[in-house]
């Protein structure tokens, strides 16, 4: 099993993030605050308390190189936080929103992040060095429903978001005066603050949890219906594929490397998905589990086996014991995992990485040891 620690910290955890040296985790416990815990000779104790916001913190990220921490919230703020003289310092971000903020996340230069809401708009947030202030442009109009998740590409003009109205859309964010001419390249170039690169229409659910891969030439995000998608050559005439599972649906994933990735969710066992050399992705297995699910795990009928599931027996040669529930697996979360983040990358290969759940716990999962992953 690849379990390397499991931490209590609450009842409940709705976000977490590391800090650039991984020496202190930032957390939400499900109500207004934010906890920064410090490991102390093999114990976690709370260093900081961050109150500033009013409802429900629903997104954390801490930057590598500027350690600052911006936080996102139900009551429709967002602040940046910064460590001055061993105290965190809010400032308030200007988001104009009129519904919550539901996640955020840094861009890969740092000049920038975004802010995905339940108003239906994404808010691209830049400091602005005469007003010593952060303000934000949106991008309205383009989003049916409340916006799940965001992600940049490495290149930190284009960006991904998710949506409750089942597409995922990729957008350009340059704004002239804080992103550099020369990165306005590729299937950017050209492109307008907020225009809309490309729209991928593939699930018929809600979806969550878009990802870019290390090179950013590969898009994940899953969807509600319990299934990943999968796009290549994001632009105009993009390739996607689609894997479904019999399992729970997933809530976010993470390129491990690649070829492969991580999903978590509501089974509350993370799921390991990789691609062949042809490019094709598939189900691997659970990361909990040692042994493989057999070939029929590559799920050719639901229907078969669902109803093989009510008899005891399954169709297509799967067992007993591969279509028994999670739980049965020794999964060492309790409740939906939430979030899924990086701890340690060789490169564009991440050999550990954290989840935390509504069960309150942050697991830190080990790679090292599982050579079918690493090969």
């Amino acid at each position: 099993m690849a379990v390397m620690a499991v931490h209590q910290f609450a009842q409940c955890i709705t976000c977490h993030v590391w800090s650039p040296d991984q020496s202190m985790v930032a957390l939400c416990p499900n109500n207004n605050e934010v906890h920064i815990y410090r490991l102390v000779e093999d114990k976690w104790e709370k260093v900081y308390v961050l109150q500033k916001h009013d409802q429900v913190v629903s997104g954390i990220d801490w930057s590598a190189r500027s350690n600052k921490i911006v936080t996102a919230s139900h009551d429709r703020n967002s602040y940046v936080w910064n460590l001055e003289r061993s105290e965190w310092v809010p400032t308030l971000v200007i988001l104009r929103l009129n519904r919550a903020a539901l996640c955020v996340q840094w861009s890969p230069k740092e000049n920038k992040f975004a802010v995905g809401s339940g108003a239906k708009t994404v808010c691209i947030c830049y400091y602005e060095q005469e007003n010593n202030w952060w303000v934000s442009k949106l991008i309205r109009k383009r989003h049916d429903s409340s916006v799940t998740s965001v992600s940049w590409h490495p290149e930190n003009i284009l960006l991904a978001t998710t949506s409750t109205d089942g597409k995922c859309r990729v957008f350009s964010t340059f704004i002239k005066g804080v992103d550099a001419k020369d990165s306005k390249k590729g299937t950017s170039a050209d492109s307008k603050f907020g225009e809309l690169i490309v729209q991928l229409d593939l699930s018929s659910s809600w979806t969550f949890g878009v990802k870019w891969s290390p090179s950013g030439n590969t898009l994940a995000y899953v969807g509600h219906n319990s299934m990943i998608y999968f796009v290549d050559d994001v632009g105009p005439s993009p390739l996607a594929q689609n894997v479904v599972f019999r399992d729970l649906p997933l809530r976010d994933v993470l390129f491990v490397s690649e070829k492969k990735v991580i999903g978590v969710g509501f089974d509350c066992n993370p799921m390991v998905f990789a691609a062949d050399e042809r490019g094709i992705w598939s189900f691997v297995r659970y990361l909990g589990e040692r042994k493989a699910v057999s070939s029929g795990s590559r799920y050719g009928s639901q229907f078969s086996e669902a109803f093989g599931k009510f008899y005891g027996q399954s169709k297509h040669g799967v067992n007993n014991d591969a279509v028994e529930t999670s739980r049965t697996r020794g999964t060492v979360h309790e409740n939906c995992i939430n979030g899924i983040m990086p701890l340690r990358d060789h490169g564009t290969i991440i050999r550990r990485f954290s989840t935390s759940g509504l069960d309150g716990r942050i697991v830190v999962w080990d790679l090292e040891n599982e050579q079918d992953l690493l090969e």
